[in-house]
């Protein structure tokens, strides 16, 4: 995500901002915090003894639809009327109620933002399907964005399941170092959230979602994946839990052919320096060969390697329709159902489509 800071003009209006806040502008996380919880207004009974569990994860796009946005999308949208954002939430719960999972991670969920028209998307969503319980972490929490009428902006990651959230804990993830002061003092703070949730028959059950980033030109990805599988393997090792895990790592699968996507999608505009040199990291598609190699994929490598254009999850959304790479997972320590994964390139509520998968958690 790249930005055009209106930098002479804010460093002339920051010392008033400073002045008149009680709070940073931009939010400064610990390394570990409590998480957010929620709950829907109208509980549904959720099963008693679940033998399985299935398991979604998706990065909805802050409800933006196919809009064609100006960061991500080449586009000149910036913001969202109130009824777009409704509509969008619509499509998206209706989505989620036909497929009807019982636990989701969600990635790219406003909560408080300017440009969704400050629509609580967490609550939205809980008052409108099955799922009773959340726990949101935010990424990019800023009173006020210099940058293009963007203004106030609250953006995470989050879990909704059918069963209590018990404990939820925001994990801090590293930072870019690739950016200067200004732009990184308003830049998102990628996490780990972690939650363990009550199962009925099974007290010690985990699930973890993170983001990570797109657009860095250092090594802050590759870094922010091997935190997550160092997180993955304290919950299997110390705790001695169960877990499921994913969301979107904004990286393909090892095996795939090495694309410098950054390039391809970066807007007419935009500074070739904004993308890294693909040679400088040549070994990128290896990032995320400790995942497969420790624990159980939704999406057998094997499957993806015979025809992985089934299982890609993400487009732009300017371009076109079709999907093009894999960028999102879903991971544990426990079984999935043989068969069980899907990946829903049918669903273009966003620009990544939705993986599921089944997983075992009888005792």
């Amino acid at each position: 995500m790249k930005f055009s800071l209106f930098k002479i003009s804010f460093l002339l209006l920051l010392p008033s901002l400073l002045f008149w806040s009680c709070e940073p502008i931009a939010t400064r996380f610990e390394d570990l915090e409590d998480a957010v919880l929620y709950k829907a207004a109208d509980m549904t009974a959720p099963p008693t003894r679940p033998d399985t569990l299935l398991v979604m994860t998706w990065n909805i796009r802050f409800a933006a639809a196919r809009i064609p946005w100006f960061v991500d999308a080449c586009g000149d949208r910036v913001l969202m009327t109130e009824d777009e954002v409704i509509s969008h939430l619509e499509d998206l719960a209706d989505y989620l109620n036909q497929v009807d999972p019982d636990i989701v991670l969600l990635q790219e969920v406003d909560v408080d933002s300017k440009r969704s028209a400050y629509v609580d998307q967490m609550q939205w969503l809980l008052d409108r399907t099955d799922l009773n319980y959340g726990a949101f972490a935010s990424v990019w929490k800023v009173q006020f964005i210099p940058s293009d009428g963007l203004g106030r902006m609250n953006e995470g990651s989050a879990i909704l399941s059918r069963w209590q959230i018990i404990d939820a804990e925001r994990i801090a993830l590293p930072r870019r170092s690739d950016q200067d002061a200004l732009t990184s003092y308003f830049y998102l703070r990628w996490n780990i959230l972690k939650v363990r949730i009550g199962l009925p028959n099974h007290d010690n059950f985990y699930v973890l979602n993170t983001h990570t980033t797109a657009f860095a030109i250092d090594d802050t990805k590759k870094k922010q994946i091997d935190r997550f599988k160092d997180e993955l393997d304290n919950v299997n090792v110390g705790l001695g839990a169960l877990f499921v895990a994913g969301g979107d790592l904004n990286e393909i699968p090892p095996g795939s052919d090495s694309t410098n996507y950054c390039d391809e999608d970066r807007c007419p505009e935009d500074d070739p320096g904004s993308c890294r040199d693909g040679s400088d990291f040549s070994n990128e598609t290896e990032w995320l060969n400790d995942l497969y190699d420790s624990y159980q994929p939704a999406v057998p490598l094997s499957d993806y390697l015979l025809d992985n254009s089934r299982y890609f999850t993400h487009n732009v959304v300017n371009t076109n329709t079709t999907w093009n790479r894999k960028l999102d997972y879903l991971f544990t320590n426990g079984t999935w159902v043989a068969g069980s994964d899907s990946t829903h390139q049918a669903a273009f509520q966003s620009d990544h489509a939705p993986v599921s998968a089944r997983l075992v958690v009888s005792p």
